[in-house]
């Protein structure tokens, strides 16, 4: 099995598996984005027309825009996608960017570490207290679950990039 390497805008080198599993990812969230949208039109087109929308529309969208916005912050930490304010460090050397970015990546890794410990104890109380919706009376610790495997994903994205950023600093 070769082990290719992707290069992302800021030179970080990642490997294929994991910018190919992020963008998967990023897909399923888009998938689900685009349900919770079409499940819109359709509740506001039956609210317009026949008076009736469909019942528990914003439970949905709800638990689906939680999934959507987890599944897209791995590729969004592959696409450095994220807000980068270098007003200061825009006349820094490439080795000062990249020691920075790798301090950022380290404080994202760590709230991210932070969150996915959170959404296991969250998980497994929502599942415990049988939370449900109000109106569908849907469980919600699936959509909650669902998540967990997305911000893992943020997790080793993060530490990959992380690591690219050091050793471009060494370079």
């Amino acid at each position: 099995m070769s082990e290719e390497v992707t290069e992302t805008p800021l030179d970080v080198s990642l490997p294929a598996w994991l910018v190919m599993l992020c963008r998967i990812v990023a897909g399923i969230g888009g998938l689900v984005l685009m349900a919770a949208m079409l499940m819109t039109v359709i509740s506001v087109t039956l609210r317009t027309v026949a008076g009736a929308p469909i019942p528990g529309d914003f439970e949905m969208v709800e638990l689906g825009s939680a999934v959507v916005i987890a599944c897209f912050l791995p590729w969004c930490q592959v696409s450095r996608g994220n807000v980068l304010v270098d007003f200061f460090t825009s006349r820094a050397g490439a080795r000062t960017n990249h020691l920075l970015e790798a301090f950022g990546d380290l404080l994202y890794l760590l709230i991210g570490i932070l969150l996915i410990w959170r959404m296991y104890h969250g998980v497994t109380e929502l599942y415990g207290y049988n939370e449900q919706t109000m109106v569908l009376r849907l469980p919600v610790w699936p959509s909650a679950a669902l998540m967990v495997p997305a911000f893992l994903l943020l997790i080793v994205t993060t530490f990959y990039t992380m690591i690219g950023h050091l050793k471009a600093a060494r370079a």
